[in-house]
Parts: C-alpha cells; sequence; structure tokens
C-alpha cells in the first residue's frame, strides 16, 4: 500500500476502515484529507463537486440519522497503489429517522438499505466518486411511494425550475480517474451476462444463473432463482425498450477465502417509451446510473446486487410531464 497509511492492512481494509471513520465514529474533519479538495462526487440525484459539500451533505444526514451504520460487505477493486485503485464498495447501512430533514418531519422509523459507491484512490486520498444509495428503499420503508417523493422533492426545492436537477452526463466533469477497470474473466462475463439481458436476451438468464441464486435489488427487493431475475431486469427494459445501455466500468477478482465475483457500473439512457417498473410511457428523457455486483459459483451466478436510484427516474419523468 505505497503511499497510504500503513495502518492500513490492505485497500479493502482502507476503504472500510475510512467509512467507519468518518461516518461512525464522527470523523467529519477527516474528510478535509481522506476526500481532495476539488473531488467530483456523482450520485443520480445530482453533481457536488469539492470536499465541502461533502462534508456538508454527511453532517445533513447525520442529522437527520444520528445512529446511520455503514457495514461493508465487499470491496470489489482494481488498480495499484502506485497508479491508483478504483474500489467498488458495497455497503448495508441502518439508520433512525429521528431528525427533520430532506426526507421530511422524523417519523422514528428503522430503517435497513443499501448503497454502493465507487472512489478512486492514490496517495492516501479519495479524488474521483460514484455513489448510488437505494432511496426506493429509503422513501418505502418510511411511507412514500417513490414518485410521490420526487414530486415532493420538486416542490420543496422550488418548482420545476430551480430544483435540483438529477445527473445526466450533461452536467459532469472529467475527475483524474479515466480508468474502466480491469480484464479480469469474471468481470467479463458479468459484462456479457448484462449486455445480453439488455439485449433483449433473457435465456441467459437460465443459461448463466444458479437455480437458487439470492437477489438484492433497488427498491429494497429481495428475490430467489431465474422468475425473480427475469421480473426485475424486464421490468426495467421495457420502460426504457430503445435506450442505450453502457457499460461504463468493469471490475472481476478471485480473491482468497471468497468466490470469484465481479462488479459492473453502467447506464441506461433514453425515453421512456414502454410499460414497465415505471408506469405509462411519457417519452421523457431519463437517464440511469446504475451498479450491480455478482459473485459466481460452481452453478453459475449464485448472487447478485442491482442499484439505482428509483426517485430520480421518477424525478426526471415528472419534470417533462409537469
Amino acid at each position: 500500500m505505497r503511499g497510504f497509511d500503513n495502518r492500513w492492512k490492505d485497500f479493502p481494509d482502507y476503504i472500510i476502515g475510512i467509512t467507519k471513520e468518518i461516518w461512525e465514529d464522527r470523523g467529519l474533519a477527516t474528510l478535509h484529507d481522506y476526500y481532495a479538495p476539488d473531488i467530483p462526487v456523482r450520485s443520480p440525484g445530482g453533481f457536488v463537486k469539492g470536499n465541502q459539500g461533502v462534508i456538508a451533505a454527511t453532517m445533513a444526514t447525520l442529522a437527520e440519522f444520528p445512529d446511520r451504520t455503514l457495514y461493508g460487505e465487499d470491496v470489489i477493486w482494481s488498480g495499484t497503489p502506485e497508479d491508483g485503485m478504483l474500489s467498488s464498495h458495497r455497503l448495508h447501512s441502518t439508520a433512525t429517522h429521528t431528525g427533520d430533514g430532506v426526507y421530511g418531519k422524523a417519523t422514528g422509523k428503522r430503517l435497513s438499505y443499501r448503497i454502493i459507491a465507487d472512489c478512486h484512490a492514490i496517495n492516501n486520498q479519495i479524488n474521483d466518486e460514484w455513489l448510488i444509495r437505494d432511496q426506493g428503499a429509503i422513501v418505502r420503508q418510511m411511507g412514500w411511494d417513490p414518485a410521490d417523493y420526487a414530486r415532493d422533492s420538486i416542490t420543496r426545492e422550488g418548482g420545476a425550475e430551480v430544483c435540483i436537477k438529477p445527473f445526466t452526463p450533461a452536467i459532469d466533469e472529467a475527475g483524474p480517474y479515466l480508468g474502466k477497470g480491469n480484464d479480469n474473466e469474471w468481470g467479463q462475463k458479468y459484462a456479457d451476462i448484462l449486455t445480453r439481458i439488455m439485449g433483449a436476451d433473457l435465456a441467459v438468464i437460465p443459461a448463466e444463473y444458479d437455480r437458487a441464486c439470492q437477489l438484492e435489488y433497488a427498491g429494497g427487493r429481495s428475490g430467489i432463482s431465474h422468475g425473480d431475475a427475469d421480473k426485475f431486469w424486464t421490468s426495467l427494459r421495457s420502460s426504457f425498450p430503445n435506450a442505450t445501455f453502457t457499460i461504463e466500468h468493469q471490475i472481476g477478482r478471485d480473491d482468497p477465502m471468497m468466490p470469484p465475483r465481479a462488479a459492473i457500473r453502467w447506464a441506461l439512457h433514453g425515453k421512456h417509451e414502454g410499460w414497465g417498473a415505471f408506469g405509462q410511457p411519457t417519452g421523457a428523457e431519463v437517464y440511469i446510473m446504475g451498479a450491480s455486483h455478482a459473485e459466481f459459483g460452481p452453478w453459475g451466478l449464485r448472487r447478485e446486487y442491482t442499484l439505482f436510484d428509483e426517485t430520480s427516474v421518477w424525478k426526471q419523468i415528472i419534470l417533462h410531464t409537469g
């Protein structure tokens, strides 16, 4: 780990360790050191540049959810300490809504949801980030429908003209990380599976997924076996049948004591022209930032985790329809 503090035994230890230090140990001031001053942070809800914005957002979240925990389920990574490393960090977060904030008046609801954060780090500092939080799961547990939450957020932010616009490539700014991952066979295998699904080759699911596969999807949905995988992917793709599917970043890994696994960051960009997960077609142009992790076993893909932000998709649709 050349260039990193020697208290970290490896890159996953660094990523998991600083996350706990920042959030649970209340080390918000360490963000001045761990995050580059001009870091670009992209999330489905928008684009922020600079660690000051990250610190402000972190404080606001902790005020609303003071007991928030972030349990690192996995870190799938590529690169080297000398050239920089990209981590795809999957977290399982718990929190109690005990403060007023962007989710409304405190409800006392206990939440459980996942996050996938892709971070580039070099010389003991993160300088580029893509962050996907399962907003659909969060708002559902608070009693909101994701579309209603999106409508409410537009109103609270001052209306359609001035509200915070969801992330699209048009508002992106290039950061220091320009890599695309690695060429490990498991990353390539999973990229091929997702590309076939998005190309309407749904026969790839029974061919490549373990019949007992465990599935964790956006909106806090859990599933098992081929039928649930088919339902999730079909309902997403059918809403945007002509949208362009792009693999943005691809990692595969083989690690001791771990199954072969892959992390894919992807995008779906096009018009809401079909019936599916987002109701009646509206013609709205929508950009979806997605992230997926997969684990493989002797009978195929055995665990899959896929996140995107349903509320940001609805926000784009509602801004189009008025």
